[in-house]
C-alpha cells in the first residue's frame, strides 16, 4: 500500500509538471519540482539530525524507568486492557509502558517527548513480532493511536495564533478536543473490527468509561477559566507534567538503588543509531510530499473540492482551510506553514483561519508518523495501518470543520 502511493504522488506530479509545460508554457514547472526535492531531501536530514539530541535525552531517561521497574508497574497497570487490545504482547513486557508513556505524551501535546518514546514502543513491540518485516496487529494498532491520540493540551497551536496576533489564543481549545476525541474512536473502531478485537468487553469498556470521566471533568475545569488565561496554564501545566514525569523517574530509580548516571548513558546511546536509520524512510516520505506540493496538483484538487461544494450548494468558507487538512497526513510542517498562510491571508480570527488551527490540532501527521516509526525497525509491508490511519484522519477533519461551524460560524 506505501509504495503505491509513494509511487502515485511522483506519477500525478510528473503528469501535472508535463501539462503545465506543454499546455501552459510553464517553463520553470520543472525546475520548481527539482528544487523540491533537494530541499527536502535536506530537510529530512536535518529533522533526523535534530532529533538526535531529544532521542538521546528521553532514550537515557526511560532506560532509568526500565531499570528501576517503573515500566513494569505501568503495564501491569494497564495489562487488562492491553491484554485485549494488543493479546499477542505477552503479560508485564515493556512494550506495554512504552506505548502507554508515548500515548501520555502524545495526550499533553509534548511532541519532544512523544517521539523518542514512540520510537522506543515500536521497538518493543518489534522484539515480539514475528516476521520483522511486516507490521503485526499490536504495531499497527499503536500507530492508528498514535496518529489520531487525543491531544488535551494542543500548546503548539495556542502558541502559532499567539504569534499572528490572535486575541484569545487558545479559543480553539474545545472544538480541537472535539475533533481529536472523534478521530481517535473512529480509528480505534475500525482498527478493532479488522482485527476483531474485543472492543466492547466489560474491561474495555470499564477503562474507556474512567478516561471520558476524566476527560469531561478536564473540559469542564478549564472551561472555567478565562480565555486569557487558558493557553498560559495549559503551557504551564504541560511543562509541570512533562519535568514531574522526568523527577518520577529519577526518584524512582533512586529510591530501587540502581545507578541513575549509567543507566541514562547506557539508554543515551542508542538515540544517535535510532535517528540514523530514521533519515532514508523520512527522506523518501517528504520529497515525494515536496514534488506533489511543487507540480501544483495539491491546488488543484482545493479548486475542484470548491467547485463541488458550490455544486452542492454549500457553504464554501471551510475550503479555504482544506490546504491543512490535505497537507496534514502528509507532512506536519506543510500543513503548519499552510495553516500560517491561511492566518495571513484572511486573518488570524478569521473563519478559514479558526478552521485550519482546528485540523491542525485534530490528529497527527499520518505519513510522517508511519514513515519515522515503521522505518525505524526496518518494517517494509503496512498491511491496513495506511487504511486506518487516513479514516482517522479523514473523521478528525470533518469534526474539525462541524465543531468550526458550531463554535465559529
Amino acid at each position: 500500500m506505501l509504495s503505491h502511493i509513494w509511487f502515485a504522488f511522483f506519477l500525478l506530479a510528473f503528469m501535472a509538471s508535463l501539462g503545465q509545460w506543454l499546455i501552459l508554457g510553464q517553463v520553470d514547472i520543472f525546475s520548481d519540482v527539482i528544487n523540491a526535492t533537494f530541499s527536502m531531501a535536506k530537510l529530512g536530514a536535518e529533522i533526523a539530525i535534530g532529533l538526535v539530541g531529544v532521542l538521546c535525552l528521553w532514550l537515557g531517561f526511560f532506560k532509568i524507568a526500565e531499570q528501576s521497574g517503573l515500566i513494569k508497574r505501568m503495564a501491569k497497570l494497564l495489562a487488562p486492557l492491553f491484554r485485549r487490545l494488543m493479546p499477542e504482547v505477552p503479560e508485564g513486557h515493556p512494550a506495554i509502558g512504552s506505548v502507554t508513556m508515548n500515548l501520555g505524551a502524545n495526550m499533553l501535546g509534548l511532541d519532544n517527548a512523544a517521539t523518542p518514546l514512540g520510537l522506543k514502543a515500536m521497538r518493543d513491540l518489534q522484539s515480539v513480532n514475528l516476521n520483522k518485516q511486516v507490521a503485526s496487529n499490536a504495531q499497527i494498532l499503536f500507530l492508528v493511536l498514535n496518529t489520531s491520540s487525543v491531544t488535551l493540551l494542543p500548546v503548539t497551536v495556542f502558541l502559532f495564533r499567539a504569534q499572528q496576533g490572535a486575541a484569545e489564543p487558545a479559543l480553539v481549545f474545545i472544538p480541537i478536543l472535539l475533533a481529536t476525541t472523534a478521530s481517535t474512536i473512529a480509528g480505534l473502531l475500525l482498527t478493532s473490527m479488522i482485527q476483531k478485537l474485543p472492543i466492547w468487553d466489560r474491561v474495555v469498556m470499564a477503562y474507556a468509561s474512567g478516561f471520558s470521566l476524566l476527560l469531561a471533568i478536564l473540559i469542564f475545569a478549564l472551561s472555567q477559566l478565562p480565555e486569557a488565561e487558558l493557553a498560559p496554564f495549559s503551557s504551564q501545566l504541560g511543562n509541570l507534567i512533562l519535568f514531574s514525569v522526568m523527577m518520577l523517574f529519577l526518584v524512582h530509580g533512586y529510591w530501587r538503588g540502581i545507578n541513575l548516571y549509567d543507566a541514562f548513558i547506557g539508554g543515551a546511546k542508542q538515540g544517535f543509531g535510532v535517528a540514523v536509520r530514521i533519515i532514508p524512510y523520512l527522506i523518501g516520505m517528504l520529497v515525494a510530499i515536496g514534488v506533489f506540493r511543487a507540480s501544483g496538483v495539491l491546488d488543484g484538487l482545493i479548486w475542484l473540492i470548491e467547485w463541488l461544494v458550490t455544486l452542492l450548494g454549500m457553504d464554501t468558507q471551510f475550503v479555504q482551510a482544506l490546504p491543512t487538512a490535505l497537507m496534514k497526513p502528509l507532512s506536519g510542517s506543510g500543513s503548519r506553514a499552510l495553516m500560517l498562510e491561511t492566518m495571513s491571508t484572511f486573518g488570524v480570527d478569521s473563519f478559514p483561519a479558526l478552521t485550519a488551527a482546528t485540523i491542525q490540532g485534530s490528529t497527527e501527521t499520518t505519513f510522517y508518523v508511519l514513515a519515522v516509526y515503521f522505518g525505524s525497525v526496518g518494517i517494509r509491508k503496512v498491511r491496513h495501518a495506511v487504511v486506518c490511519g487516513l479514516l482517522a484522519d479523514l473523521v478528525g477533519i470533518v469534526a474539525a470543520i462541524f465543531a468550526s461551524y458550531w463554535f465559529f460560524g
